[in-house]
């Protein structure tokens, strides 16, 4: 792994309403590599969610620093891509119209930046579909748009909240493959919140597991060598895979077993 893309330093969040202030996350401490994959697991209400949010810059946090490239981020950032669980497209825009929507944002839409959305569109399965409208594409394929409208701004930390989880096992499996792979390739760092251990322990390099109220670091588990180096679904299949699994259910089942951890 190279140099520190993402750190998160003494990060802690309160949200106030009219009934008073709830801590939601609490003394964050986290850095992640150049091109390292993590995952965030934990159960509901430990904060993944919030913590995305914060790394996204939608809001700051309450206390602690949160930098990207040695930068402080104080708002939303072109170095820090964030992909849902929905898509997200515009119904009334083509597939290539709706690619380029983070370039017209950043008043970045050229004749040689829709070069880059065509390419994107056909490195990720979707050459001959840029004039194609959203309703026209299967679930599958419309979170393959999502991926590239969140590439062609080329970030260097892409978030991932829960992107595969609306789609049935085999759509799953191969977008699983394909995001992978493709931020592999570009050396991308990227942070995955998902409720799916397998797909945890499948894709990253480490598995952050996450215990609640107030949300903090519960454990880090680092995944093996053999299952890092394989695809999701061949990682799957491997002798080790069933044991990474049993820790982290271990882990998730301790935390709903106390309510605390």
């Amino acid at each position: 792994m190279g140099a520190t893309v993402l750190s998160l330093q003494g990060l802690s969040h309160v949200y106030v309403n009219d009934k008073g202030a709830s801590l939601a996350l609490e003394a964050i401490d986290l850095t992640v590599s150049k091109g390292e994959f993590i995952s965030l697991v934990g159960p509901s209400g430990c904060g993944k969610t919030t913590l995305l949010s914060l790394l996204a810059g939608l809001f700051p946090p309450t206390v602690g620093t949160v930098t990207v490239n040695g930068r402080a981020v104080t708002g939303p950032t072109p170095a820090v891509g964030y992909m849902l669980q929905q898509d997200y497209l515009f119904p009334w825009r083509t597939i290539r119209d709706n690619a380029a929507i983070g370039l017209e944002i950043g008043g970045q839409r050229t004749k040689a930046s829709m070069q880059k959305v065509e390419h994107w569109l056909s490195e990720l399965g979707l050459e001959g579909y840029g004039g194609r409208y959203p309703h026209e594409l299967s679930g599958g394929m419309r979170q393959r748009v999502a991926l590239a409208r969140t590439l062609v701004t080329e970030p260097d930390v892409l978030l991932l909240d829960e992107p595969f989880s609306a789609l049935d096992l085999h759509i799953k499996l191969q977008l699983e493959e394909l995001v992978q792979s493709t931020l592999e390739r570009l050396g991308k760092t990227a942070v995955l919140v998902t409720h799916d251990l397998a797909e945890a322990a499948a894709m990253s390099d480490r598995v952050i597991v996450l215990g609640r109220n107030p949300g903090h670091i519960r454990r880090e588990v680092a995944i093996p060598t053999a299952i890092r180096e394989a695809d999701p679904m061949t990682a799957r299949k491997l002798p080790a895979f069933q044991a990474v699994f049993e820790e982290l259910w271990a882990e998730l089942d301790a935390v709903d077993g106390k309510g605390d951890a």
